[in-house]
């Protein structure tokens, strides 16, 4: 196969996005998770969280630790999460297993707190967040990993990240909120030629949106 930018022929002769370096978790990760349309609030909840956690950090080290961090955080339960108190704050701190970042943990039990306040006024989590699935005017004519890279935020995903930041939500940037918008499906950013693109394409036109 011609080599062509941001795709991967690998040893099991499948066409990937480049992104995963081979790494076997990584390569599950985007078959199977990566630009799903997902509307469950408690993955929903999750995600966003853990793109907080990743700030600064690589999604396969947060990756890594996601079954501990579920461990942590009572599932991501986000009812459960909003009464941690100072103690949980200070358990966390000692948990090795997770980022021991107070200012993070710190925010992900605000964040708990804010999406209770969230689903009242929603309705649910995927109802607000589904409604920044961006209009096709935004997205890309080609799916190149030439024009992708250039897609680190957009005017949906900045309009998100104000949203959130209006009702009190932390660790959600416009570069974030992004990230999240790629990985549960509110827009399909596997490149042209990767076999997930097309499967993604159908899942995202069957999807009942919340």
């Amino acid at each position: 196969m011609m080599d062509i930018p941001g795709l991967r022929n690998d040893p099991d002769g499948i066409p990937r996005c480049s992104w995963h370096g081979g790494h076997d978790d990584y390569i599950r990760y985007h078959d199977e998770e990566w630009g799903r349309p997902v509307k469950d609030d408690i993955h929903l909840f999750e995600k966003i969280c853990l793109e907080g956690f990743q700030a600064g950090l690589s999604w396969l080290t947060i990756l890594r630790k996601r079954d501990n961090f579920r461990n942590a955080f009572a599932g991501f339960d986000f009812e459960r999460v909003a009464q941690f108190d100072d103690q949980d704050v200070e358990r966390l701190l000692q948990n090795a297993g997770i980022v021991r970042h107070r200012a993070k943990i710190e925010s992900t039990i605000n964040n708990a707190q804010r999406a209770r306040e969230l689903v009242q006024e929603a309705g649910s989590l995927a109802a607000f967040f589904w409604q920044y699935e961006p209009p096709a005017t935004e997205r890309p004519d080609d799916f190149t990993y030439e024009t992708l890279s250039t897609y680190t935020k957009t005017p949906t995903s900045t309009r998100l990240s104000k949203a959130l930041k209006k009702r009190g939500w932390s660790f959600v940037g416009p570069t974030t909120a992004y990230a999240f918008m790629q990985a549960m499906g509110l827009v399909n950013d596997h490149v042209t030629g990767c076999h997930c693109r097309s499967a993604v394409v159908q899942e995202r036109a069957a999807f009942v949106r919340p």
